[in-house]
């Protein structure tokens, strides 16, 4: 199991474009930040983001660009064995890209705090209260194995909220079907140089800078 669930779903979703459009697509980019790598602090500090966004975010794109030229190339020569090989390359790097664009989008230096409005009821429908969904998403995202993302999902088919965790960089929508609306990052490197490796000091501090104005957003855009 790529991924793994708090509660069943299914959506839909594609990690990459159709194959016809690789031919004639421009070449990923690095999303600016809607604000300075020191924003967060003292939550997150300026060194963690900007590594994690120059760097890490910034290899994913990269290698993405890399792997789709490849595909393409092999697309063209009608070399199925190339194809196949580089699908792994596709879902990690593709689905790095992704998350960390989703993610940097989650988090602003005005955040904290708890939803309100519609994903407020949503959540309290779903869970409970909106302690019990902290709670919930906190112990699903230190229960990551390794390295992966603790993910607040809405599931179209059903018309509710869940809760899943994806191991690596796997791309919540490409491998579960749930439409991702907040993600948590908790790959050592997105926390290491301050919380050195209690990943639960971590999950407490990143409550306090949750955008909840972009994950409302989200919600709102996926129930359309």
């Amino acid at each position: 199991m790529l991924c793994r669930f708090a509660s069943a779903g299914r959506s839909s979703a594609k990690l990459t474009a159709p194959l016809g459009c690789l031919v004639s697509r421009q070449k990923h980019t690095l999303p600016d930040l809607p604000y300075d790598y020191g924003a967060l602090e003292p939550h997150i500090n300026a060194e963690i983001m900007q590594l994690h966004h120059s760097k890490h975010h910034a290899t994913y794109v990269n290698n993405l660009n890399v792997a789709e030229e490849k595909y393409k190339e092999a697309l063209a020569k009608g070399d199925v064995t190339a194809q196949v090989s580089l699908q792994p390359a596709l879902k990690f790097n593709g689905g790095g890209h992704i998350n960390h664009t989703i993610f940097w989008t989650n988090l602003s230096p005005n955040g904290g705090g708890e939803p309100k409005g519609e994903l407020m009821e949503a959540i309290k429908r779903d869970f409970g209260s909106f302690a019990s969904f902290k709670e919930k998403l906190t112990a699903v995202s230190v229960g990551v194995q390794g390295s992966g993302w603790g993910w607040l999902g809405y599931n179209k088919e059903q018309g509710r909220l869940q809760i899943a965790a994806c191991a690596n960089q796997d791309p919540l929508q490409g491998t579960t079907g749930l439409i991702p609306l907040l993600g948590i990052d908790v790959w050592e490197h997105a926390y290491y140089l301050q919380y050195k490796n209690v990943r639960p000091d971590y999950l407490k501090a990143i409550w306090n800078v949750i955008n909840w104005e972009n994950v409302s957003s989200r919600y709102a855009t996926c129930k359309k």
